[in-house]
């Protein structure tokens, strides 16, 4: 199987083609904070022809759907459903928490692994795998502390932007985390493994926000319909 990898969910602009008999065939990484409208369709283009692959030799394209910022992962997303209707292949989501665990679980399978997001005013994307990968928190948005008490339950890796926000806040009587990644965006091969895990949808992939936009229509301020 031949699958496009789009990530520009957090602070990085990413893409990678994966082949199932080949492994890696080509991938490339930006960090960035803001600039991914700009910069994700040349860098696919790149990647592209780095693979040496035309868009029609793809078997699905993969993209990364949030949690994250709300235009990154506008841009991500339109662009693998630009993509796939084009090359007539399916698109398929991967949450940013589940690439975040991926190599983690992959490295130790039996062991619980916390992926958590700095979702700003102190509160946290979270979710948070046992043993084989099965979700033991799905994801929300939480609070500091009550993501704290969630995840402090057992021993356990935590991976993500928030890694270090969980840890300093790490009550002293529970076990320690057993390892603190905190990358600032998910590794784009796992994003392209998860997508070639994926089970088949009819369904295109959509944002994941987990919570309300910040700005709001204001009630007050809009005209009266005749």
């Amino acid at each position: 199987m031949r699958i496009l990898a789009i990530d520009t969910a957090l602070e990085a602009c990413a893409a990678a083609v994966l082949d199932t008999e080949h492994g890696k065939v080509a991938s490339e990484t930006q960090p960035m904070v803001r600039g991914h409208a700009e910069a994700l369709l040349p860098l696919i283009d790149r990647v592209m022809r780095q693979a040496d692959m035309p868009f029609a030799a793809l078997d699905r394209i993969a993209v990364t759907t949030g949690p994250g910022s709300f235009t990154g992962l506008r841009v991500g997303i339109a662009a693998a459903r630009g993509i796939a209707l084009a090359a007539a292949k399916p698109a398929y989501g991967i949450t940013t928490l589940a690439a975040f665990a991926a190599a983690h679980i992959a490295l130790d399978d039996q062991s619980t692994v916390t992926a958590a997001v700095d979702a700003r005013h102190a509160h946290v994307y979270l979710q948070v795998f046992g043993a084989g990968g099965r979700v033991l928190v799905a994801p929300r948005m939480a609070g500091l502390a009550d993501a704290v008490r969630a995840a402090s339950k057992q021993p356990t890796r935590i991976v993500g932007t928030a890694a270090r926000m969980l840890a300093d806040a790490w009550p002293a009587a529970a076990p320690p985390p057993l390892a603190i990644d905190n990358r600032t965006a998910p590794d784009i091969v796992w994003v392209g493994r998860l997508g070639i895990a994926a089970e088949e949808s009819a369904s295109p992939p959509k944002p994941l926000y987990l919570r309300a936009p910040d700005a709001q229509p204001q009630d007050a301020a809009r005209l009266p319909r005749r």
